[in-house]
């Protein structure tokens, strides 16, 4: 199977047992550049590695020296096979391109909760929001809990921001993080809902209290990104 460009992944689509995330450090905004450049070339001069990765999508970080990166597997054995057979000659591609990129680590995650976009909406995000809450020790029953609280605080707040496309809760597969993939229109618009009167995001509700009170959640992070590529296997081929 040859390379197929994609304009975004979906991270709500049925067929993904499993997504890794990970953050690159690449130091400056053009190696930033040049790292997105040496991805797209090691993976297009490659045939796709293994049918069971579904999508790979790497997103600049507004900080001007991050990537962020989001792969949707069938599962964890696909994973391990790419591992194995695949992983190491992109790597040495890229890090031949730019030397010195600082690897943050590798989360596995299930998609738990999504919400939007509506039926018939067609808006492009411009941004996408990170937000990775981690808990003080391992229960995925909390994961879950906490995920169904923000929930129930997004259907009864009477002021939601506009400006926001989607939003994508996965939880982590060692039952210590929640990490919501959103999707927004534009980075202004997630920076206005922020600075909006109030808390910003999320109304002044009971609902709302429970989730910024909830006990156990040791950080909460929030990072912008742009997106820059997205690539999966093509079809037929």
């Amino acid at each position: 199977m040859s390379v197929r460009f994609e304009s975004r992944p979906d991270p709500a689509r049925n067929d993904v047992g499993l997504v890794k995330a990970s953050t690159w450090d690449v130091g400056t905004p053009e190696r930033q550049r040049r790292t997105v450049e040496a991805i797209r070339e090691a993976w297009d001069s490659r045939e796709w590695p293994h049918a069971g990765l579904l999508s790979y999508t790497v997103h600049t970080g507004e900080d001007g020296k991050t990537l962020f990166h989001y792969t949707q597997w069938s599962g964890e054995q696909a994973y391990q096979d790419f591992f194995r057979h695949g992983r190491d000659e992109r790597n040495a591609d890229i890090d031949a391109a730019v030397p010195g990129i600082r690897r943050l680590g590798l989360h596995s995650l299930e998609m738990y909760r999504s919400t939007g976009p509506g039926e018939g909406d067609g808006r492009e995000p411009g941004c996408v929001v990170i937000v990775d809450v981690e808990f003080d020790g391992a229960d995925k029953a909390r994961q879950r809990d906490w995920v169904d609280t923000v929930f129930e605080a997004l259907g009864t707040d009477p002021a939601l921001a506009p400006g926001g496309i989607s939003a994508h809760f996965h939880v982590s597969v060692d039952g210590t993080r929640v990490l919501n993939y959103a999707e927004w229109e534009s980075a202004r618009a997630h920076a206005d809902a922020l600075a909006a009167p109030g808390d910003g995001i999320g109304s002044r509700t009971p609902q709302w209290e429970r989730v910024r009170s909830y006990p156990g959640v040791a950080t909460s992070t929030v990072n912008r990104y742009a997106p820059a590529l997205s690539i999966g296997p093509r079809a037929g081929v």
